[in-house]
């Protein structure tokens, strides 16, 4: 990023997260957890699902295994798997879901002494952890900041509103840590997240009732949207 584009990208997206905080004021996370291994499991399962079928997927989960242990038992037989297959298989992929969810339950276990880790280092230890579902698990778990959280919403918002020569996550979250202060990460993705779920889908939509099209007016027919 050149000098000239860190500059107008930062005072763009200034401009642009004024405008989601006024639009989404208590924007947050939407999956259902109770301590910081559940919400491991249930960002483990969000992906490629919507929050919606994981938290239904969870109310029942979450009482069938309620400490870690039980996930560690399901882990040990054959018959353990494929119960646990049953009741995650509408999150889709649930094969891989169900290895990863229960191998880290494993590692958690034998490895962490039974606590979810608190560095993104070891995070990025457990299985299915990317460095997307590590920097929601600290900082909505333990309120560590350790990156920006970039999902396909935020990839979204950050191509359409020009604050990124990039399209792949790693490079996408190296900008916005440049662009967004420290204090800015986390609130900043809830409220692009509720954006994209809540008023400008990745289909058409009217865009005249999308404040933030006037920050960014090439917004408008960028990224498959157009006005009514």
């Amino acid at each position: 990023m050149t000098p000239k584009k860190l500059t107008e990208r930062k005072e763009r997206i200034r401009k642009l997260d004024r405008a989601l905080q006024k639009l989404f004021p208590r924007a947050k996370i939407e999956l259902n957890y109770s301590t910081p291994w559940e919400l491991l499991v249930a960002v483990e399962l969000s992906a490629q699902c919507t929050d919606r079928m994981v938290n239904k997927i969870t109310m029942e989960l979450f009482k069938t295994y309620p400490t870690l242990d039980d996930y560690v038992k399901a882990g040990k037989t054959a018959p353990g798997v494929a119960k646990f297959e049953r009741m995650v298989r509408s999150s889709g992929f649930y094969h891989n879901k169900t290895k990863n969810i229960l191998a880290a339950a494993k590692m958690v276990k034998e490895r962490f002494s039974g606590e979810v880790p608190r560095t993104i280092e070891e995070m990025l230890m457990i299985p299915g952890v990317a460095r997307k579902t590590a920097t929601v698990v600290l900082a909505e778990g333990f309120g560590v900041i350790a990156g920006v959280t970039v999902d396909t919403h935020v990839i979204r918002f950050v191509q359409r509103f020009d604050l990124s020569d990039h399209k792949d996550p790693i490079h996408i979250e190296r900008d916005l840590m440049q662009l967004l202060p420290k204090k800015e990460w986390k609130p900043f993705v809830h409220r692009v997240i509720f954006y994209g779920r809540y008023l400008a889908p990745a289909r058409a939509y009217d865009t005249s009732k999308d404040p933030l099209i006037k920050v960014y007016p090439p917004a408008a027919t960028h990224f498959r949207t157009r006005p009514q």
